[in-house]
């Protein structure tokens, strides 16, 4: 089976919520999608040009107060056919690719004091990845995003996802670290 372009449905589905412009798509993948999906501009761009060459969306430019021109997307209903079709497919299966694990695996030949560092890093950035992703929580639940109820159960589970990884990897350095503490 062909590989789907993914990022052609992260921004359908973007779209299929609201229209917007290529910084509003960025925007989205920053903040609402990060713990489980990346985009940046240099990948969005192109990608819209192929989805309205394809006709899945259309652009409008909206005059702003300093008179420039911003471009708005839309999704058009051919976007919303082929967004749905690939809802209903099986998700394919995505090998984990850790730069962090591909180097620790080969690490042996490291002084311990260096593989101890590695881990207390590792453990630091998820650290505050948990920290970004309850306080994601927290806004939600005060209704900080405006968005429906239907939409926020969505949202909700996915930062739990993303929560709950993160426990698992800093738990795992933990454990880890206390395997080199005790060598």
């Amino acid at each position: 089976m062909a590989m789907k372009n993914n990022t052609k449905f992260a921004i359908l589905g973007i779209l299929s919520i609201a229209p917007g412009s290529g910084y509003d798509i960025k925007k989205y993948c920053d903040t609402v999608i990060a713990n489980v999906w990346h985009e940046n501009y240099g990948h969005i761009y192109p990608v819209l040009t192929s989805l309205l060459a394809e006709g899945v969306i259309r652009r409008q430019e909206e005059e702003q107060e300093e008179g420039s021109r911003r471009k708005i997307y839309e999704i058009t209903q051919k976007g919303r056919e082929e967004f749905i079709t690939w809802l209903g497919e099986p998700a394919g299966y995505a090998p984990v690719r850790s730069e962090f694990m591909l180097k620790f695996l080969f690490s042996s030949s490291l002084p311990r004091e260096n593989i101890l560092q590695m881990i207390s890093e590792y453990r630091v950035r998820h650290q505050r990845k948990y920290d970004e992703l309850v306080q994601t929580q927290k806004d939600l639940e005060a209704d900080y995003f405006i968005i429906s109820a239907d939409r926020k159960q969505y949202l909700k589970a996915a930062l739990r996802f993303g929560i709950i990884s993160s426990e698992a990897a800093i738990k795992w350095c933990g454990e880890a670290a206390g395997i080199f503490e005790n060598k």
